[in-house]
């Protein structure tokens, strides 16, 4: 992490220094010594004494935990071009810290964000996981991550939907909320309650920028069209996101690392047979099969179909249970060579 000196602060005058505390940067004694230090006309604190980026203890507990939530990111398999726009953002929020340390001018931070992409490319992973990184960071109190979709926002008659939304965001303050299917909120046309519940959001956008993270997600061109559905979305949501599809050989590697999570192998010939496994479900529909639901319903069913098998074969030991063959992994899937 970034470190600076104590010293640099013998340039801040009275007025840095009280604005530093009202925005809460500094402590009340800290605000005190600097002021009393300037007074007596003092050096100021010995250069020897660093500050972290953010002052208080409590907006950067631990480093350890923003690095393990960064490796975690790392290790996802796939999406290193939404790696990469995440860890910019990251930087973005270091380097305001940076420069308010110093008394510059910094940019509004705003990371309100549309995930464009098909189910079970990762979207949710990645919106728990940036809730993590940016409460470590000090932008977000607590993180947490509140999943809502139409719903849980849209009502049943007029006002309804209003009291619902708030009801949301105030459940989500602190962190990231989370909207699934978001498009499905302008899909009723303008006498539609998803218009009010998309009109009250933008609102709480503007009234909670400082607490609260929006992430809206859907398919590519149905969010698209959503975005042109009130003039003031898409300037509110710079940040826009694209998840693709998982290549068949990182849905391998999604499979192969969810068997071993749930402490099972692949053969040799199951390893083989699975890329076309996954190749044949993903040509029967490309739009909702071939991503990390479809490989997560494979290995679930897998493990059930190899559960049967050795029952019925018998002679149980450590290899058998741990071993996924073949035949398990065919199923309901009709291969022809």
């Amino acid at each position: 992490m970034y470190n600076l000196y104590r010293n640099d602060e013998r340039h801040l005058n009275h007025n840095v220094i009280l604005e530093r505390f009202k925005r809460g940067e500094i402590s009340i004694s800290h605000a005190f010594n600097l002021l009393t230090g300037l007074d007596d006309n003092q050096e100021g604190l010995k250069e020897t004494t660093p500050v972290n980026v953010i002052e208080e203890k409590n907006d950067y507990q631990d480093a350890n935990k923003l690095n393990q939530y960064l490796e975690e990111m790392d290790n996802l398999i796939g999406l290193e071009k939404v790696k990469e726009l995440v860890k910019e953002f990251i930087a973005f929020l270091q380097v305001q810290k940076i420069r308010r340390q110093y008394g510059l001018k910094s940019q509004p931070v705003v990371l309100h964000m549309i995930f464009k992409g098909n189910p079970g490319t990762g979207k949710t992973t990645m919106a728990r996981l940036i809730g993590k990184i940016f409460k470590e960071l000090g932008f977000l109190e607590n993180g947490k991550l509140i999943e809502g979709e139409r719903a849980d926002l849209v009502g049943e008659y007029i006002g309804h939907t209003a009291i619902k939304t708030k009801k949301l965001i105030q459940k989500a303050l602190g962190g990231v909320l989370f909207i699934d299917e978001a498009y499905s909120l302008a899909r009723g046309g303008e006498k539609d309650f998803g218009k009010e519940a998309i009109d009250t959001m933008v609102k709480a956008m503007e009234d909670y920028k400082d607490r609260l993270v929006i992430i809206l997600a859907g398919y590519r061109e149905e969010m698209d069209y959503f975005l042109e559905s009130n003039p003031g979305l898409r300037s509110r949501f710079a940040i826009q996101l694209d998840f693709p599809d998982y290549t068949i050989d990182e849905l391998v590697k999604i499979a192969e690392m969810m068997f071993k999570e749930r402490e099972y192998i692949l053969d040799k010939e199951s390893k083989h047979y699975i890329y076309r496994v996954l190749t044949q479900m993903r040509n029967q529909d490309g739009r909702n099969n071939g991503n990390a639901r479809t490989v997560r319903n494979l290995v679930e069913r897998a493990i059930r179909h190899q559960a049967r098998r050795i029952l019925q074969q018998g002679n149980l030991n450590r290899r058998t249970l741990i071993t996924i063959k073949k035949e398990d992994l065919a199923g309901e899937v009709i291969l022809h060579d």
